[in-house]
């Protein structure tokens, strides 16, 4: 009875989505899409589509989205936005983040991305467009994935963290105090393949259609980035999403070694209490911040 009035609630959810979008005016950029979409698979095989195709989609929407946060250490402006203004990135640092980027990607990742094409095969995913879903169906796919992902890394980041392990593997990530947001994936080989594993369990649940490989990559790159930036800046989109964590969240777990483990909600640290000491340190923030008015 409960698995029908839960089915029923998410069609009535879909059909009411279908009806308030078909009012909304055509996207300008769908037919552009359309032609290259249906370009690229006139033009290459299923199997550079599957491989090369993610490693780019993967490879652009990466170092893109860590541009803004590269370009706001050389902006006097953005720095009352930094949360740690005391720690600056150094060139050194960056460039051993990027050389470790370039090892993990091409040594680590793109075999795994090597294995898309016989993922899709193997589930028969489409790739073509009249069976690719309608964008709000992605976007709740997407949302899905990150609800997933998120539990997942939860408990395995937690795990990382262990005192018998810490220093084997996710030291590395902590290296530095102070993120910034190339070093999103800065991590020991063996972490990238063990929280990494959460990205693809959502990909075997959803997956209809190729595309959401590719929207599921951006959107979890968007997300890691912007949490890693060290920047909190106002009117981020990504606020709007319920219960997301964000960078001053993800921040303070680099700061403070522990607590704060989920990757992009804040429900899994809520429900075990492990965002005590985040909460307990923005309300020290407050009162200073209080006297300090009180001062002036």
């Amino acid at each position: 009875m409960a698995m029908n009035d839960s089915v029923n609630i998410l069609n009535s959810a879909y059909l009411a989505v279908e009806y308030i979008d078909s009012f909304l005016p055509d996207n300008p950029l769908q037919q552009p899409f359309k032609n290259a979409w249906n370009y690229m698979l006139d033009n290459y095989t299923k199997f550079q589509i599957a491989t090369w195709g993610s490693l780019i989609v993967h490879e652009v929407s990466y170092f893109l989205l860590c541009v803004p946060g590269f370009v706001f250490q050389f902006i006097p402006y953005m720095q009352k936005y930094k949360i740690q203004q005391d720690k600056p990135e150094t060139w050194e640092k960056q460039w051993k983040c990027f050389k470790t980027l370039l090892f993990n990607h091409f040594f680590i990742q793109l075999p795994l991305i090597c294995g898309t094409y016989y993922f899709t095969e193997y589930f028969n995913i489409p790739y073509e467009w009249e069976e690719m879903p309608r964008w709000y169906v992605l976007v709740a796919q997407c949302f899905g994935c990150a609800v997933i992902e998120d539990a997942w890394h939860y408990f395995l980041h937690r795990l990382l963290h262990h005192k018998r392990i810490y220093k084997y593997i996710h030291k590395v990530h902590h290296e530095f105090v102070s993120p910034f947001g190339m070093q999103a994936e800065y991590a020991h080989p063996l972490e990238t393949l063990i929280l990494g594993t959460g990205f693809f369990i959502g990909i075997v649940v959803f997956c209809n259609h190729v595309i959401l490989l590719w929207a599921w990559v951006i959107c979890r790159l968007m997300e890691t980035i912007d949490v890693h930036s060290g920047y909190d800046v106002p009117l981020n989109p990504l606020h709007l999403v319920p219960f997301y964590a964000g960078a001053r969240f993800h921040d303070f777990h680099h700061m403070n070694f522990i607590g704060n483990y989920a990757s992009t909600f804040t429900w899994w640290d809520r429900i075990f209490g492990t965002d005590s000491q985040f909460i307990a340190y923005k309300e020290k923030e407050k009162k200073q911040q209080l006297i300090t008015k009180k001062k002036a």
